[in-house]
């Protein structure tokens, strides 16, 4: 059958997740770039919005009030997500290097990582100071702050606050009106603060500060941070409990090391259209970009109003169009937040301080927040449309990727050198041909996945995961692994790089095992699918079978269940992104040494718990081993944000087929259990796994998970005897 599919003939990749780039994507979503792929790459899931971030630390509004949800953000643009941290470009071979995968590819490339303080000037600054930015950190160390404070509200605590400009200002009058009883310290170089503001402003807030209590150090230049104190060059030192750092901007040094353009402070030079001025095919926006023939402070004003101009500019330059002019605005109305719900507004020489622009910013700020929840649900066929007539691809070969290609992957990933395999990657024949060793039981296995997540390396992972918990489930050791591989049409550095990403996603965890990967098949479709064979090898003696509970063993499971629910909901943007991040991070937690464990501890039976949901597979074992088992509910771990989607009634697809199991079941719960019931037939994807052992062994077993990672392990029930073969599983 022959298919008609808009090819990937580009890439561009966004790095960072900051205001310009947050309103590109949610532009690109509703006008997508046919043929090209768009990736996300940001080392947080959620990015803050700078307008209401004060707010939000005087307890004003809540984090999710605050902050623009990128993984959710990112799927409705139709982007790939990656969760990581850029380290650097390299912009020979157009790629950008990140600290946790493989480097990416890009024809075009969009910067928007804001910056962070300039600290390395002061000794111990970078040590026991805390940067404004990035802003996960800092809202960390305040978070501990409060509750530090709240646990001795008897007790003194001091804050010392280094930067008086703007910034460091709100910041000092917003941590008062959260915590009353905490003495601040702003530390400040020069005579008067805010030097970028009119001398009304300058007074009016210097008054504020002194009339709450602010401790004001002028004329004072911060020389070293040590672990308790702010010590200046005038010989002042200040005991402090904790020190925030809120300086001038720098810039991350990999961005200058990268050989792109830049001013003498590091920032990315830019011209009117958001281009590199040394790199066209690169554009950058908010507080990492410099205009070159238009500098300005860097404010988040700023970044907001090039998100359009970056948005249109991106789409013109893939189409080979003219680019637009963006020319900022040469004065800004700024809002100054005095942390008791009032405002101070300053333009040039003018200011005034009122409850009226506090009501005016916050209208404001809503609204812009507003554009990031209210997502449309988009036509299946809106990322796909074209003006042009789409490629028709013929499945007569087999959609097989070219040999050239399939070749330069394979010469770029990592071998592991095994002894026992005779034919594999290494010098590729018809099959692959392995050693078998002597006195072992065989253990096939084979999974297969369409993608669930939009970042090919991770995919890889979290599926050679899946795959690979089979063989630990039976108390086996891999041993090879075989994989069939469908990538979505481009042209052939596209398949490439996608074939690339996958595999390094593959092979990184059969490293962990040291399991070769020793041959495949690949073949071009309409979306990203891997199936994963393994094989593994045990001895009789220590085969677990689901058949081997015994009356009075206890039940453990090593993860949280709920995957199936928050992906569903994840595809309806219902998801918040830190859900889909902490059910990721459960996913690719390697169930090996959990198996390792469970035999220590006497393990007589086990199981991983995939798509037939914790009951369904629990039904197995009970009827392979003619017993019945008594469930506790309130221990079954669940998964963040699981009881929220499932109480909205997002499942998943297979989760009507395994309600099947109910009939089997005697429920005796408590009414506040109520909404975690669903979850117990929730398909997993890298599950878990579920294992019968003694009750004496049982608590020293779950100490021993818990310290090896598997921090949501729990004891969730017993096995009893038979009694009653249509309710074999009571749920407490």
């Amino acid at each position: 059958m022959q298919q008609a599919i808009e090819p990937i003939v580009a890439d561009l990749v966004l790095v960072g997740g900051g205001h310009s780039h947050a309103i590109a994507l949610k532009m690109l979503g509703m006008k997508p770039i046919p043929g090209v792929r768009l990736t996300l790459i940001s080392d947080t899931s959620h990015t803050p919005y700078s307008g209401m971030l004060p707010g939000h630390v005087a307890g004003f509004y809540s984090y999710d009030e605050t902050h623009i949800d990128l993984g959710r953000l990112a799927r409705f643009a139709g982007a790939q997500f990656y969760r990581d941290r850029a380290i650097g470009l390299n912009l020979t071979q157009n790629q950008v290097s990140c600290a946790n995968r493989p480097p990416v590819a890009f024809d075009y490339l969009s910067i928007d990582i804001g910056s962070t303080p300039a600290m390395d000037s002061v000794l111990g600054a970078d040590r026991y100071a805390i940067p404004a930015k990035p802003v996960p950190l800092f809202l960390e160390a305040w978070n501990r702050v409060i509750k530090e404070v709240q646990e001795s509200p008897e007790g003194s605590f001091r804050v010392g606050i280094v930067g008086g400009g703007a910034g460091g200002v709100e910041l000092a009058l917003n941590m008062h009106q959260r915590l009353k009883n905490i003495e601040i310290h702003l530390f400040h170089r020069d005579r008067e603060l805010l030097p970028n503001h009119n001398q009304w402003v300058r007074k009016r807030l210097f008054k504020i500060l002194q009339q709450r209590g602010v401790c004001l150090h002028l004329s004072e230049n911060v020389k070293e941070v040590a672990r308790d104190r702010v010590i200046c060059e005038s010989g002042l030192s200040v005991k402090c409990d904790r020190v925030f750092w809120v300086t001038q901007a720098s810039a991350p040094s990999w961005i200058e090391a990268s050989g792109i353009q830049t001013n003498s402070r590091g920032f990315i030079l830019i011209k009117e259209t958001l281009q590199s001025t040394s790199h066209p095919h690169i554009f950058a926006s908010g507080d990492i970009a410099t205009l070159q023939q238009h500098p300005r402070p860097k404010a988040g004003v700023f970044a907001v109003r090039q998100g359009k101009p970056l948005f249109e500019n991106l789409h013109r330059a893939i189409a080979g169009k003219p680019l637009k002019s963006y020319i900022p605005q040469k004065r800004i109305l700024a809002l100054i937040g005095t942390g008791d719900r009032r405002a101070l507004a300053s333009w040039g020489n003018w200011g005034w301080q009122s409850s009226l622009f506090w009501r005016w910013k916050d209208r404001i700020d809503r609204k812009f927040m507003r554009r990031f929840e209210d997502l449309p649900q988009m036509p299946a066929s809106s990322t796909t449309k074209s003006q042009e007539k789409p490629l028709i691809y013929c499945a007569g070969c087999g959609s097989k990727v070219g040999s050239t290609t399939l070749q330069n992957v394979l010469n770029r990933l990592p071998k592991i050198e095994n002894s026992n395999i005779i034919i594999g990657l290494d010098q590729p024949d018809d099959a692959a041909v392995i050693q078998l060793p002597p006195h072992q039981l065989l253990v096939h296995t084979i999974d297969s996945f369409s993608t669930l997540i939009d970042d090919p390396f991770v995919f890889g992972q979290i599926a050679t995961h899946h795959s690979l918990s089979d063989i630990f489930a039976m108390g086996a050791t891999p041993y090879s692994a075989l994989v069939t591989v469908t990538i979505p049409h481009g042209i052939e550095t596209k398949i490439e790089e996608t074939l690339y990403q996958l595999l390094c996603g593959v092979t990184k965890v059969l490293q962990q095992c040291q399991t070769p990967l020793v041959g495949g098949h690949t073949t071009e479709g309409s979306e990203l699918a891997l199936g994963i064979a393994c094989n593994g090898f045990v001895s009789r003696d220590k085969l677990w079978q689901k058949n081997g509970m015994k009356p009075e063993q206890v039940l453990v499971l090593t993860k949280a269940i709920g995957t199936g629910t928050l992906f569903a909901a994840d595809m309806r943007y219902q998801a918040k992104g830190r859900w889909i991040e902490k059910a990721i991070e459960s996913m690719l937690l390697s169930n090996q040494t959990a198996a390792k464990i469970l035999s220590e501890y006497g393990t007589t039976a086990c199981t991983d718990v995939t798509g037939f949901g914790l009951i369904g597979h629990l039904l197995e074992m009970v009827r392979g081993s003619d017993v019945a088992v008594e469930l506790n509910l309130e221990k079954v771990p669940i998964l963040n944000g699981a009881i929220e989607t499932i109480q909205k009634g997002i499942i998943s697809s297979l989760q009507p087929q395994n309600l099947h199991a109910e009939s089997f079941i005697d429920r005796d719960f408590k009414t506040a259990l109520l909404l975690k019931y669903p979850l117990l037939f929730d398909p997993q994807t890298s599950g878990g796994l579920l294992a019968s052992l003694p009750r004496e062994q049982a608590d020293h077993c779950l100490i021993a998970l818990q310290n090896a990672g598997y921090q949501q392990a729990e004891i969730i029930g017993r096995v009893m005897p038979m009694t009653d073969e249509k309710k074999r599983i009571q749920v407490l």
